[in-house]
């Protein structure tokens, strides 16, 4: 039987390449490295350290312990991963380069989504968990609840409350300037339902790239704090409740955005003003909006929005992706009758979608909620360069993603 991952994947992949948009494989940049090999670190980058639950060959059973003995320099350091499931939180402080590197047989096993095999759940062998919500607000802040989270400081990795958020200090230092992640699942399961925000991963003040990764939990499972840069490529993200939120940059690319059931918006951004222009907001590009699985697919008709804005200055665009039957039709809704938090700022948008749950006639029809874009108006968006910048670099400052995903998509 296949599992609710293997459902989405399939039936998006299948789409895909029968609509003629055959993903690119896998990030090809540590394909010898994660193969599973006599000697673990062949083919790693040399000091390299070797972390694993069961093999004394490793430095490290647990990779916080790892983590923290690469210390707060600007060397770039890399960390490889055995398979196994790691039950800790991960806390990511450093500023220089730090790479997390799952051991896997997915970078060369197959290129696009239709190598796929149907009889294997599509899960990654490094498995990071931990279960904890902030049901009832047992904790302070959320960022109490996260899998992982990287960001310089504690002050500026906090969530905070309402539509502004906690108030992080301007002095706040920019923190790792390349965080990345290839081939891990990052789950947060605390409750099989929407039970308070659950992060799987939080980004502040960071620029943090993952790589065939998976993101399992219900509420706020991705959590792009103030100043974050987040790119996801060949990912899974799984959610029901405002998955994908915060005030920073997140551009998902070739992914699959897993719908557990719908609750609130997919996406529920929080633009910030600041005193330069930014483009802050959550791009989706060729990434499927698929039910979990066929036995609740029937009862998500037409239910799940594709966004609400947490304050007026919401940005969000999805682009050339599919909608299965569970997106709402007009796709975006008000955050509430009485607060609707939408005014000239707002920009909650979709471009050349497609699929039983597309209806660009009920987006247009929407009271200007769902902005449809044309090509000239979808432009500033396309491309992640497009998007991504940081206080001193301004636009374009793309090197900390991995270069060998980038590709024109003319």
């Amino acid at each position: 039987m296949l599992g609710l991952a293997s459902l989405a994947v399939l039936a998006s992949g299948l789409l895909q390449v029968a609509a003629g948009l055959d993903p690119q494989g896998p990030a090809q940049t540590y394909k010898r490295c994660q193969r599973k090999t006599c000697n673990p670190t062949d083919g790693c980058p040399q000091g390299t350290i070797y972390v694993s639950k069961d093999d004394s060959r490793a430095s490290f059973s647990s990779i916080q312990a790892a983590i923290e003995s690469v210390g707060n320099t600007t060397t770039p350091a890399y960390i490889l991963i055995a398979p196994g499931n790691y039950t800790e939180q991960l806390n990511v402080t450093r500023r220089g380069p730090l790479h997390l590197i799952g051991m896997s047989t997915r970078p060369w096993k197959g290129e696009t989504y239709s190598d796929i095999d149907v009889n294997t759940e599509r899960q990654n062998d490094v498995q990071v968990w931990w279960n904890s919500a902030n049901h009832d607000a047992i904790f302070s802040d959320n960022v109490f609840t996260s899998v992982l989270t990287v960001g310089p400081t504690f002050n500026a990795t906090l969530t905070g409350s309402g539509p502004t958020g906690f108030p992080v200090p301007d002095d706040t230092p920019f923190g790792c300037t390349d965080f990345r992640a290839y081939n891990i699942d990052f789950r947060n399961e605390f409750a099989p339902y929407s039970d308070g925000p659950a992060h799987a991963i939080g980004v502040s003040r960071a620029n943090a790239g993952f790589y065939s990764c998976g993101f399992y939990s219900w509420q706020d499972t991705i959590y792009i704090g103030k100043l974050g840069n987040a790119y996801f490529y060949d990912a899974i993200v799984a959610g029901q409740t405002d998955f994908l939120y915060g005030f920073g940059t997140l551009y998902v690319e070739k992914s699959h955005l897993t719908l557990r059931s719908c609750g609130g918006g997919i996406t529920a951004w929080k633009g910030t003003n600041t005193t330069f222009p930014n483009k802050y907001g959550v791009y989706l590009d060729r990434t499927p909006l698929i039910a979990a699985n066929a036995s609740i697919a029937a009862k998500m008709v037409g239910k799940c929005a594709l966004g609400r804005p947490w304050n007026a200055q919401h940005r969000s665009v999805f682009m050339d992706s599919y909608f299965d039957g569970s997106v709402r039709p007009a796709g975006y809704i008000i955050w509430g009758t009485t607060d609707q938090r939408v005014n000239n700022y707002t920009f909650m948008a979709t471009w050349e979608d497609y699929g039983p749950g597309y209806n660009k006639t009920a987006e247009m029809g929407s009271g200007g909620v769902t902005l449809v874009l044309d090509d000239e108006e979808v432009g500033p968006y396309r491309y992640p360069a497009d998007v991504f910048q940081t206080p001193e670099g301004g636009f374009g400052n793309v090197g900390w993603i991995d270069q060998s995903v980038l590709f024109s998509k003319d």
